[in-house]
């Protein structure tokens, strides 16, 4: 979705809370992964809805941004046999990851007892776990960082998939301590005080 696209939804949705909540998921969700010692990105849906245009989404902003650490990997329930590579990781991968890990769960309906239980193997193991989900109450706890959807039909739930993923894309990173200090003081006189 392309950048005026993104503007003018972000500009229907005015009011409603949805661009400040999905700005401020992406930017913690960008931050985790850009963070020092992190290991990844793993995105993981539900058993009935794997988050592929969310992958190909993030992909997309890691390359814009520069935050190649966005690109996620795709973890898949059942992988079907002879998978490309880059297709064939399966929900093993969330009891395997290391600390320092982000894990994205992508579920707009309920998320079932496996998943659930290796989501939690990934916390246990040190994971940073984020959640977009439809607001099922299962999911809220495992999650550090949630934005929850309650109620969304299919079309909002993937509008919110692309403003998460640009805001993702966009997020900066604050100013070192040292930058806003020179620009402080090579401002105007009254930035100084």
């Amino acid at each position: 979705m392309d950048a005026l696209r993104v503007s003018a939804l972000r500009e229907a949705l005015a009011g409603s809370g949805w661009p400040e909540s999905t700005l401020e998921f992406g930017g913690e969700l960008r931050r985790s992964v850009a963070g020092r010692g992190t290991r990844g990105l793993l995105l993981v849906g539900t058993a009935g809805y794997e988050p592929w245009h969310l992958a190909a989404h993030l992909g997309d902003e890691a390359l814009r941004s520069g935050a190649a650490a966005l690109a996620p990997t795709l973890l898949r329930h059942v992988v079907p046999p002879g998978a490309p590579a880059h297709l064939a990781h399966g929900l093993r991968r969330l009891t395997e990851s290391p600390r320092g890990t982000t894990v994205l769960v992508v579920a707009p309906g309920a998320a079932d007892e496996r998943l659930l239980e290796r989501i939690q193997d990934a916390r246990r193991g040190g994971a940073a776990v984020f959640a977009l989900d439809g607001g099922e109450e299962e999911l809220g706890p495992l999650a550090h960082q949630r934005l929850a959807v309650p109620g969304a039909a299919e079309e909002p739930f993937e509008l919110l998939q692309h403003l998460v993923g640009s805001a993702a894309g966009a997020a900066r990173r604050p100013l070192p301590r040292w930058r806003r200090l020179a620009v402080r003081l090579a401002g105007s006189p009254a930035l100084h005080w």
